[in-house]
């Protein structure tokens, strides 16, 4: 069986056709230009530094690019890289798909969203539950087959509804354990709440952020999603029902330096900021230990302000949980 990037040990050299899933040219401390990669396919990602880089080879050896690889793989500063020694276009007559480079959510899509419509079924108020399966349905796609973020956690093909569904199966705990808490507003939030990547996002193949992605944001977009759905179906606009919702999604990320325009005034939207922030840390964290040997450590997290994690040498439930990436 040929070697994909992952299989890699440190030290071994390779020559694999991989996907750039980012490429972006820069200075270094002496002001020569280089390009800083990230390079992916199956079985996961590892960046590279492709050095005295010019113009001409940013163009070339852009993001999206099909990419025949030769190198070494190394650690540097805790982290596995490559040494590239030498980079080549994959023409279109080779034969690759750019579907082979990427990555997919451990859960089948009809599972997801099979789940998914299980907590639907729950929003008992009918303002929650029309715009929810009304977003859904205009977005069903997207939605399913875009992954959550760039690169920090569930950056892979269905990782929107994983990341979603994951939240929601949090947030039914929550909701039984604290009777106090609205269930419907909950359930609501957690599948609304990250909808807007379906347009921040640019898919899940190279994946980078849209003009509206970069200069709107996703938690807007919602917002405005969930407005135009209201109008598409004649609801009152200044309804509490309507401003709750809107809450939600507006506040989950929790802090005004985390791009969140207000801060969670509703319990729930406490919660969901919280299940959101948890999910994301669990998933980043996982995906780590699942790619580092027994008795080591993680590199750092730049998702977890650099910390680096252990991976006992006997832990049977990370040993048998689902591979993430």
């Amino acid at each position: 069986m040929l070697k994909r990037l992952l299989d890699y040990n440190d030290g071994e050299e390779m020559d694999i056709v991989v996907l750039i899933k980012n490429s972006q040219l820069r200075h270094n401390k002496k002001n020569k230009l280089f390009l800083a990669m990230q390079f992916s396919d199956g079985s996961g990602e590892i960046r590279g530094n492709y050095w005295d880089a010019n113009n001409q080879d940013a163009a070339t050896f852009s993001t999206g690019t099909i990419v025949e690889l030769n190198g070494k793989r190394e650690e540097y500063q805790g982290r596995p890289q490559i040494r590239i020694y030498s980079l080549r276009v994959v023409g279109p007559q080779e034969g690759y798909e750019l579907d082979q480079f990427i990555k997919s959510a451990p859960e089948p899509v009809n599972e997801m969203e099979a789940e998914i419509n299980k907590f639907v079924m729950q929003i008992d108020n009918p303002t929650w539950t029309k715009i929810v399966k009304y977003l859904l349905q205009k977005w069903h796609d997207r939605f399913y087959d875009y992954p959550a973020g760039k690169s920090n956690h569930h950056a892979v093909r269905g990782g929107l509804a994983f990341h979603t569904l994951s939240m929601l199966k949090d947030a039914k705990g929550l909701a039984d354990n604290y009777e106090q808490v609205n269930r419907s507003l909950l359930y609501a939030g957690c599948i609304l709440h990250d909808m807007g990547k379906v347009l921040e996002l640019s898919g899940p193949a190279a994946t980078q952020y849209t003009t509206e992605g970069n200069l709107v944001g996703h938690l807007v977009l919602i917002d405005e999603q969930i407005m135009l759905a209201a109008q598409d179906m004649k609801m009152n606009l200044e309804s509490e029902d309507l401003l709750l919702l809107r809450h939600m999604v507006l506040s989950h990320h929790g802090r005004f330096e985390y791009g969140s325009p207000k801060l969670p005034a509703l319990l729930e939207a406490e919660l969901l900021h919280r299940i959101d922030d948890l999910d994301a840390a669990v998933y980043a964290v996982t995906n780590a230990l699942q790619h580092t040997p027994k008795g080591e450590f993680t590199e750092p997290l730049l998702s977890q302000d650099g910390k680096r994690y252990y991976r006992p040498m006997h832990d049977s439930a990370l040993d048998n949980a689902k591979h993430l990436e």
